[in-house]
């Protein structure tokens, strides 16, 4: 027979088992941002990643006509600019791919993740196996997980590319060619940019030869 004691027991674990899981899933997201970010940060000066100044994040002027909320990743300056509603934009410095590994587009935004997991692509696999075959089951989040602490996932339509806008646990990278396929900010510039960038808006990847989107 059923008591009270007995309902109390088991629903209870169902009734409240994933909102505590997901205060434990909150508790080491904000463990893991701390860790990556500096003591005191300030986006416009904090660098102990040595970057070039130029690579700190900073609020410009942009041309007319851009849609405030769209990003737009400058491939030749290695800059991404973050579209605001008010005539200017937010400049991250960034990586990006290496080689013909670059894939220059116009994508959709149609997923957000903090700390993800990661997988290397099947393609990854086999033109590195000595590197990525032993993550073949995937990579569990943290500081040096390859996507680090937050993710904005590029889409052609409802087709995931596997092409992303993600942290680093490699911030040396910055400003250089240096992934396979993925558009780098160091971790603690894309904990700021995230909250910001709604999914639906558009990333826009420019060619290496192109130009700059931005007026300053």
């Amino acid at each position: 027979m059923l008591t009270r004691r007995h309902f109390i027991a088991t629903s209870s674990a169902a009734l409240f088992s994933a909102p505590l899981a997901a205060q434990a899933q909150s508790s080491k997201w904000a463990t893991w941002d701390a860790q990556v970010t500096p003591a005191d940060y300030d986006p416009a000066t904090t660098n102990p990643w040595g970057l070039h100044p130029r690579l700190l994040p900073t609020q410009v002027s942009h041309k007319e006509g851009l849609t405030p909320g769209d990003i737009h990743v400058d491939a030749v300056a290695r800059y991404l600019y973050h579209i605001g509603d008010d005539g200017t934009a937010m400049r991250y410095g960034v990586a990006i791919a290496k080689g013909d590994l670059y894939e220059p587009g116009t994508y959709t935004i149609r997923r957000k993740a903090k700390w993800p997991g990661w997988r290397p692509t099947d393609a990854m696999i086999a033109r590195e196996p000595e590197r990525y075959l032993k993550w073949a089951d995937g990579q569990p989040p943290g500081p040096r997980n390859p996507l680090g602490a937050r993710a904005l996932y590029l889409f052609v339509g409802n087709r995931d590319t596997y092409l992303r806008i993600h942290g680093t646990p490699l911030p040396q990278s910055i400003g250089g060619r240096a992934s396979s396929g993925c558009v780098r900010m160091v971790m603690a510039h894309i904990i700021d940019l995230y909250p910001n960038v709604e999914t639906g808006v558009t990333a826009y990847l420019y060619a290496t030869e192109d130009g700059v989107t931005a007026t300053s």
